[in-house]
């Protein structure tokens, strides 16, 4: 397995930390705790467990250094610590515990600078990044959740943001095709692996995500009190939260608004839908006389390219719809870029081989698979990682706006409950 070097792990561990910190900055006392909820942390706990987690694997399971505070297993260990009651936990003061994420960010460059080849040290290490990198999404969105600034990442406006609709469907052929990761893939989690081969029937799919427009048209057309768009978990879900619109929209003079972040803004009609939970996806495919792609599916369209004649798959798969070469911003909105979705046209650089648009950033895309492990799955170090939520979770693909680019990839699978409308998830569809 291909890993980056120490210097670049160095680099890699310093972004992210940087980035950690810039999500908390400006909040205080009172927000950095937050509310109990259910589908947020408190941010001074958050942070804490993050800085955690690369001591608990790099400097102590693995180089077999102490823990730098006697109380860390008892504050940060997120696997017996019951979600409810880190509110309730007697954490540090923030200064407390940014010197002991400091000192675990300086023990392990010092290792990592000063110590010879180490394969399982430089694994843990890159897990540990994107660990943390997937934590600086919950941080965004739970800033988003809780009405908070916006914070201070991004660059100035593009134009290339702002490039309307698109429309119509992306014929895909079918044929054999190596769904998951390949060992020579370099760094994938447990449960990307590993590769087999599956048999895929040619389909229709959306070139684009569904946009503001397109769900505001299903709104409008009072989709959320027609129950026969609905199945009944979802049906009772709506009717739990109260929802007749997504959870940030309101009606605005004119036309709807959505609050982004702390502001309510007009809503962009271009620009991909966001925050809808696959409860909503469902409704909305079942409106517009359509449907959700399986993960197979997605994967396809995504890494997929066709044939010498275009009549059925070849044996290349992409690592990237464009192909192999890492992310940039002129081919996927990631990394907090633009601080929201951009419009479902932009980007065209982006495209996949069989001309879909943004499979990589923007929006998580909802697909109608539940998680699973693939033929032969074993779990990894951090057994926890998959295992609790084979069964009880929908995948999603694609990464969104806030998604770190060198996490994600066409193999990369998330995966929430149904219920969950706070993440930065969206939705292509199929026809049927």
């Amino acid at each position: 397995m291909h890993l980056p070097g120490p210097r670049e792990l160095i680099a890699q561990m310093e972004d992210v930390r940087a980035r950690t910190l810039t999500l908390i900055e400006g909040l205080d006392a009172e927000q950095l705790m937050g509310p109990r909820l259910p589908t947020v942390n408190p941010l001074r706990w958050e942070i804490g467990h993050a800085a955690y987690f690369h001591e608990y694997w790099v400097l102590r399971q693995h180089l077999g250094e102490a823990a730098g505070r006697p109380d860390a297993d008892r504050l940060y260990d997120s696997i017996n610590i019951a979600h409810d009651s880190r509110w309730d936990l007697p954490l540090p003061p923030l200064e407390d515990t940014l010197a002991y994420m400091d000192g675990v960010l300086r023990r392990i460059r010092e290792r990592l600078s000063a110590d010879g080849p180490d394969p399982e040290r430089d694994y843990l290490a890159q897990y540990a990044v994107f660990h943390e990198d997937m934590h600086t999404e919950a941080f965004t969105y739970t800033r988003q959740t809780l009405a908070y600034p916006a914070p201070e990442i991004g660059t100035p406006v593009d134009d290339r943001w702002w490039a309307g609709s698109l429309e119509g469907d992306a014929e895909i052929p079918g044929g054999e095709f190596v769904l998951g990761a390949r060992p020579d893939d370099g760094f994938v989690f447990d449960n990307e692996k590993w590769g087999h081969a599956v048999q895929v029937r040619p389909f229709r799919i959306a070139r684009a995500a569904v946009s503001n427009a397109e769900f505001a048209a299903f709104v409008d057309d009072g989709g959320y009190r027609r129950p026969e768009l609905w199945d009944a978990e979802g049906w009772q879900w709506r009717a739990d939260v109260g929802l007749e619109q997504p959870v940030y929209w309101r009606e605005g003079v004119p036309g709807w608004e959505w609050r982004h972040f702390d502001r309510w803004e007009p809503l962009p009609p271009n620009a991909a839908v966001i925050h809808v939970s696959w409860h909503e996806a469902k409704a909305w495919c079942r409106w517009a006389g359509r449907r959700l792609p399986t993960e197979l599916e997605w994967e396809v369209a995504s890494a997929g390219e066709p044939n010498a004649n275009g009549l059925a798959l070849a044996p290349v798969k992409r690592r990237y719809p464009w192909g192999d070469a890492p992310p940039d911003p002129s081919r996927a909105n990631l990394d907090g870029n633009a601080l929201g979705t951009i419009d479902v046209a932009a980007l065209p650089a982006g495209d996949s081989a069989f001309g879909c648009r943004q499979m990589l950033g923007n929006v998580w895309e909802w697909t109608d698979t539940v998680f699973e492990p693939y033929p032969g799955f074993a779990p990894d170090m951090y057994r926890d990682y998959s295992m609790p939520l084979f069964g009880q979770t929908r995948v999603l693909r694609g990464g969104g706006w806030a998604t770190r680019s060198r996490l994600i990839r066409n193999t990369w699978r998330n995966y929430y409950g149904p219920d969950r409308n706070d993440v930065f998830a969206g939705f292509r569809t199929c026809a049927l």
